[in-house]
């Protein structure tokens, strides 16, 4: 194609591209996303970015990992202040817990990737690492922190996802006639996505973990 660049003359990296990814998808959503799209954000000939990421599949998983860069940056960034203090643990799952809703929000429509693919990048790993190491070290049984991961992740999916969604801004209103005990509750809902909403469930979730 005239005017754009093949092969190493493109000047790309692998995380050129995943950052203009994420752009990309951030911009038009996942539907609108592929290899033609972003080599017209590059500028650069499709095949280009062949030399760098292997289709499509692969594309997807680079801006998942760019995303979840951000995380490790924020989330690291507190560290645990005494070697075998109980608490310890739970303000890094905490940390990592605010620095992943924050990316989230900064990244909703790149979001659904680390759903609905397997994260297994170094960057994903190491941070699962930091998390189950300092509660082993705190001492919880092994059979705890295993299952740590997919208990704190798996609310956390499926928390954001509904915080997330284009649209969603709020709990929907309930009929009191035909739902009282869910209209009861509504003021309780009243702070949806906010930083407390997340701490009180996230203060559910790790007080389970703290007692198996």
């Amino acid at each position: 194609m005239a005017g754009r660049a093949r092969g190493t003359s493109a000047g790309l990296d692998r995380a050129r591209i995943a950052a203009a990814a994420v752009a990309l998808i951030d911009r038009d959503g996942l539907e609108r996303f592929g290899v033609r799209p972003l080599a017209g954000a590059l500028g650069v000939d499709p095949m280009s970015i062949y030399h760098h990421v292997k289709g499509k599949a692969a594309l997807l998983d680079a801006a998942s990992e760019a995303v979840l860069g951000e995380v490790a940056e924020l989330a690291v960034t507190t560290t645990t202040t005494a070697q075998h203090d109980p608490s310890g643990w739970q303000e890094l799952a905490r940390n990592i817990a605010h620095a992943y809703r924050d990316m989230a929000y900064r990244h909703p429509r790149v979001f659904p990737l680390l759903v609905t693919r397997a994260q297994t990048s170094p960057v994903a790993v190491s941070a699962l690492e930091s998390l189950v190491a300092a509660m082993r070290r705190d001492g919880l049984p092994d059979r705890v922190v295993a299952d740590a991961p997919m208990v704190l992740f798996g609310f956390l999916n499926g928390h954001l996802l509904a915080r997330t969604a284009e649209g969603q801004t709020a709990v929907p209103a309930f009929d009191p006639q035909t739902h009282p005990a869910m209209a009861a509750l509504a003021p309780g809902w009243s702070d949806f996505g906010s930083d407390a909403e997340l701490d009180r469930m996230l203060d559910i979730v790790l007080a389970g973990l703290a007692g198996s």
